[in-house]
């Protein structure tokens, strides 16, 4: 029996007088890449169909670059990182000289083209403390040299008991900030044996911090192949790292790799290592249609706070400290049912919009269950409205609503 039908629709198709259904929606556009970055943490291959098949899983960023391949690039639609030996050549031990700087940007600004294919020039990928002196000489030539193209630095995760990286996690965010750099970019892969692990959240929570405080956008790098001791992604672990990034103010979404290492045990990255697609392309695909539909609104909203119910890692913070929001409750179904066995646990993200409006972004921290929700807030509500995540259309509250996938999200505006 169809319970979840209503009879005036299960009358209306019985009396055939349905419109013809609509089966799909159409893809969202994309952001522009220097807006919203969405990016395979890769080598940008040589190849068209690639390329092409890149752009189609909703990427807008094809990775890292050399400048024979920004044509191929440029006609597949996307953006890249260039890579040039001449920065690889600079020993970060020490700040390199001031002219050596100059000559080499110089140079490399010749392969640069006008166009904004080439949204970013690589210059580290997480480097030590140490050398973050050295970097920010880099990172403040390539802004007087090449305006416009981003420096690009990945910093290390932040993992409890490893500080051996980077000693205090903060003040190596912030080094990397006061060195000029126009976005923070960090990595964290904490999808392991017995599901995510807090640290993912530390390090959200840390370099939201530092990015609020300087007033920098920050990109978010995530686990999108299997290795090492990491869990296959699926779709609720893709959805849970993109979601929460989103919750935490995130305005760049890398995902490491979208190519399957052939070395290992690494599997299931978006193509496998015989150049073909997995399922991990067809949920990637997916939840960058989410972010592309939500990227227009996101773009316009400002994070003010973060929480999580009803405990909270070690740098985050409990819902009860939010003056919005009181509780999220897992609501009873269709049937009255609530599972006894499950405990709930949600990452809530408070938002705001230029006209001083209230957005919700809850998010599903549970990789194996789907829950019905309810709110209890702080104050009188007079409504709440989702955000369509297919169309990124406001729609009132309503039937089926009010239910979230594992690791999945929904964003809410508060009335």
């Amino acid at each position: 029996m169809r319970r979840w039908l209503p009879a005036a629709l299960l009358l209306a198709r019985a009396a055939g007088a349905l419109e013809p259904q609509v089966t799909g929606f159409p893809a969202p556009p994309l952001p522009a890449a220097r807006d919203f970055p969405i990016m395979s943490w890769d080598q940008t291959p040589a190849d068209d169909a690639q390329l092409r098949g890149m752009r189609e899983a909703g990427l807008n960023v094809g990775g890292f670059c050399r400048a024979a391949d920004i044509p191929r690039v440029r006609a597949a639609g996307l953006a890249c990182l260039l890579v040039d030996p001449a920065i690889g050549a600079f020993d970060l031990r020490s700040v390199p000289d001031a002219a050596a700087v100059h000559a080499s940007l110089a140079r490399i600004a010749r392969d640069v083209p006008a166009d904004g294919t080439v949204l970013g020039l690589f210059l580290d990928d997480e480097p030590q403390t140490a050398q973050l002196p050295a970097l920010g000489a880099l990172v403040r030539g390539v802004r007087r040299e090449l305006p416009g193209t981003l420096p690009f630095v990945n910093l290390f995760p932040y993992r409890d008991g490893q500080r051996e990286w980077y000693g205090d996690y903060e003040a190596y965010v912030r080094a990397l900030a006061d060195a000029g750099a126009p976005f923070l970019g960090f990595d964290n892969y904490a999808l392991s044996y017995d599901g995510m692990g807090d640290d993912f959240f530390n390090n959200l929570e840390l370099v939201r911090k530092v990015a609020l405080e300087k007033g920098l956008p920050f990109w978010a790098c995530l686990q999108a192949v299997a290795h090492f001791g990491y869990l296959e992604p699926t779709d609720a672990t893709l959805h849970l790292q993109v979601w929460s990034a989103l919750a935490y103010g995130a305005r760049g979404i890398e995902y490491f790799t979208y190519f399957t290492p052939q070395r290992g045990n690494y599997r299931l990255g978006a193509i496998d290592a015989y150049g073909h697609r997995t399922a991990t392309w067809d949920a990637l695909r997916r939840v960058n249609g989410e972010l592309a539909a939500l990227a227009p609104l996101l773009l316009q909203l400002r994070s003010t706070a973060v929480y999580h119910f009803p405990t909270a890692p070690l740098h985050g913070r409990p819902l009860s400290a939010s003056t919005l929001l009181r509780r999220v409750d897992m609501a009873k179904d269709e049937d009255g049912f609530v599972p006894p066995y499950v405990q709930p646990r949600f990452l809530v993200g408070e938002l705001r919009d230029p006209r001083g409006r209230d957005y919700l972004m809850i998010v599903n921290k549970d990789l194996a269950h789907s829950f019905r929700f309810e709110l209890a807030f702080q104050r009188p509500v007079r409504a709440t409205f989702r955000i369509n995540p297919y169309t990124g259309a406001e729609e009132p509250m309503g039937f089926e609503q009010d239910w979230i996938a594992p690791g999945g999200g929904v964003l809410m505006r508060v009335e």
